[in-house]
This record gives structure tokens, C-alpha cells and sequence, in this order.
């Protein structure tokens, strides 16, 4: 199993684990830490050394309540810090859903576009399907980010998350793209109840049968909180790490992480074990 991206082939055969780089002032777990161009590449840098094996450059926050990133103001967060990312020589997502953003990063040299909404704005499809070798991650979100919490879905989240995920997918391969192009994520906390996202989890198999290697992304998130009473999102590692090998005990192959060495640590115990 393999991710084919712009500059690398990622194998999946093991589990993967990306670093999250948020340039941005309100992201709900570090936002503000990394913010200037400089502390986030000291940050990427350190994330490297700590084990992370692809990065995930941000430059807007999609937390709930949040509002959009003017254009300019998220280029201006992230070009920068992608030119300066492509020297540490590993495979650079970057998380957006604005197709100009999508164009921009592409043609600068980013490997992955990892987009909350699934390609769904824009022209968005046609810019990645227009790139011979970009990766993507679509992932699935009820509502937007602003009020995804406010309302978020009734039921059994399986069928909903499965059967979005199968048709942003094939909107993508009925465009030329690659099914090695592609990866999925169901979204954990982007518009679903604690109960739901726990189902997620238990059930991951059955997104599994869709064909598309997972992305799990529950790193500090607040079902997590939820469960342990843990109030701090950057408290919230123990619960993450595991919620991680849970993921990936359960067929995830990327990990989207805030604390990549204790990851990349209970990923090696896991490991271990088989």
C-alpha cells in the first residue's frame, strides 16, 4: 500500500505519522505558538527530529466557531513557510480548502492537499486533478466549521461519513485521478457528537472497505476531554497517543499528530507487539 504524492511515494505498509504545523493565531490547541514564519519552521524542524514522517502546513484554523482566512492573509502565512519546508526533504501536506491555495502550493512544490471539505469549494476538484502527481485528503465535515458543532449529526454517523466519503472520492477518480492519489479521513470532532466519533473508532473497519487508506486525526481533540475530564487540549497527549494506536490498531496508515514523539514511541511498542 502506498500514498503517491508530488514528490515521494509514501509506503503504508506501516503506519505514518504527520506533524502538525499550524501557522495561525487561533488554532484550538497551539494557536499563536507558531504563528511567525520562523517559529513555525523551528517547529517543523523539531517535529522531523522527533520521528514525523510527512507534515501538515496550516494556515487557517478550522476549530469550531471559526471564521474563514482571507486569501491573501493565508498565503501570506503559508508560502512562506512551505519554501523554507522543502528543504527538510519529507513529503508537505498542506490543509486548505481554497483552490488559489491549492494552485499556489502546488505549483511551489507541496506534495499533499488535505482539505476539510473534501474539494467541494470552488474549482478545487480541477486543480488537484490537474496536477499529475499531487496526493490528497479528503475528509468528511456536517455543516462547516463555524457551526458544525452548533447542530451537529442525528444517528448513526457510519452510513453518513461512508457513503460522503465514497462519492468525494469518485468525483476525484472520474476526473483522471489515481486511487493512489488518495486518502480519506472521517473527520473526528468536524461536526459529530462524542458518541458518534467513539463510533468512528470502533467501526473503522467498515470505512476500510471503501478501499482508500485512513487518515486519523484525534490528536488533543475534545471527544477526548470529553472522556478523561482532561480540560487542556496541549494536556490531552496521553489520551491521544491512545486514541493513535487504537487508529491504527484498527487499520488507520497516517496519524495527523500534535505530539509526534510520543506517537512515533507508542507506534514502535505497538509495533513490537506484532
Amino acid at each position: 500500500m502506498r500514498w503517491t504524492t508530488a514528490r515521494f511515494d509514501i509506503d503504508l505498509t506501516e503506519p505514518r505519522v504527520m506533524g502538525i504545523v499550524n501557522v495561525t493565531p487561533d488554532s484550538f490547541s497551539d494557536g499563536g505558538q507558531h504563528a511567525s514564519a520562523r517559529a513555525a519552521i523551528v517547529h517543523a524542524e523539531r517535529l522531523v527530529a522527533e520521528g514525523a514522517h510527512l507534515l501538515d502546513i496550516g494556515g487557517e484554523s478550522t476549530r469550531p466557531g471559526s471564521q474563514p482566512v482571507p486569501l491573501e492573509e493565508e498565503l501570506a502565512r503559508v508560502l512562506p513557510v512551505l519554501r523554507e519546508a522543502l528543504r527538510l526533504n519529507v513529503p508537505l501536506s498542506v490543509d486548505t480548502n481554497k483552490p488559489e491555495v491549492m494552485r499556489a502550493v502546488l505549483d511551489l512544490g507541496a506534495d499533499i492537499v488535505n482539505d476539510i471539505w473534501a474539494l467541494r469549494q470552488g474549482d478545487a476538484l480541477g486543480v488537484v486533478a490537474a496536477h499529475p502527481r499531487a496526493g490528497v485528503c479528503l475528509m468528511h465535515m456536517h455543516r462547516d466549521p463555524s457551526t458544525m458543532q452548533v447542530a451537529p449529526l442525528e444517528g448513526d454517523v457510519l452510513p453518513v461519513v461512508r457513503g460522503f466519503l465514497r462519492e468525494r472520492a469518485q468525483a476525484l477518480r472520474e476526473r483522471g485521478v489515481a486511487r493512489e492519489r488518495i486518502v480519506l479521513d472521517p473527520g473526528i470532532g468536524f461536526g459529530k457528537t462524542v458518541a458518534q466519533n467513539f463510533s468512528l473508532l470502533a467501526r473503522q473497519a467498515e470505512l476500510l472497505d471503501e478501499g482508500y487508506p485512513l487518515l486519523a486525526g484525534w490528536s488533543r481533540k475534545s471527544s477526548l476531554g470529553a472522556v478523561t475530564g482532561v480540560q487542556s487540549p496541549a494536556e490531552r497527549v496521553h489520551a491521544s497517543v491512545a486514541a493513535a494506536v487504537l487508529a491504527v490498531d484498527r487499520g488507520a496508515r497516517v496519524l495527523r499528530v500534535h505530539d509526534v514523539r510520543a506517537t512515533v514511541e507508542a507506534l514502535k511498542v505497538w509495533q513490537a507487539s506484532r
